[in-house]
């Protein structure tokens, strides 16, 4: 099964934008970094700092994923600068729909991800995961990503 990634259209974005701040909030109060009070507004914030222009912010690219039926079982935020010194780009938002999830199919949208970061100039791959979301974690790892900086907290009680 091929997977192909199409740009998002406006009402697309916008859809993916607001599901997209919910999330993060909730996984910055899951991680212990935000509290319930403060993590809509600073996750609203964080995507006003990151794509002031919305879907036409410089350099990024926000895909659908699809399947070889064309359905929607997925989508993919990529930042790529074509200036970064290292040819690195970055990977912000990457997931399946729930009914999609399981069947291998993260593994080929990652591998459509590559040819897609290639050609827009890439050599390599960037990212961020949350430690509590060991289905990611495992996923990365499995595709070859490979640690850089681990954050670590202790309770004190």
């Amino acid at each position: 099964m091929a997977l192909t990634l199409e740009n998002m259209t406006v009402e697309e974005f916008e859809a993916f934008r607001g599901t997209s701040v919910q999330n993060y909030a909730k996984q910055n109060i899951q991680s212990g970094t935000w509290t319930e009070k403060e993590a809509f507004e600073k996750s609203e914030q964080a995507y006003e700092n990151m794509i002031p222009n919305g879907r036409n912010s410089s350099n990024h690219h926000f895909w659908n994923i699809r399947n070889d039926l064309g359905e929607n079982i997925g989508w993919l935020w990529l930042y790529a600068d074509p200036h970064h010194p290292q040819k690195e780009a970055f990977i912000y938002s990457f997931g399946l729909y729930e009914a999609f999830r399981g069947k291998g199919l993260a593994q080929l949208a990652l591998h459509a991800l590559d040819d897609k970061a290639r050609q827009l100039g890439a050599e390599r791959l960037a990212l961020h995961v949350f430690a509590h979301n060991e289905t990611a974690v495992h996923l990365y790892q499995k595709m070859g990503y490979i640690m850089t900086n681990i954050k670590m907290r202790r309770q004190l009680v």
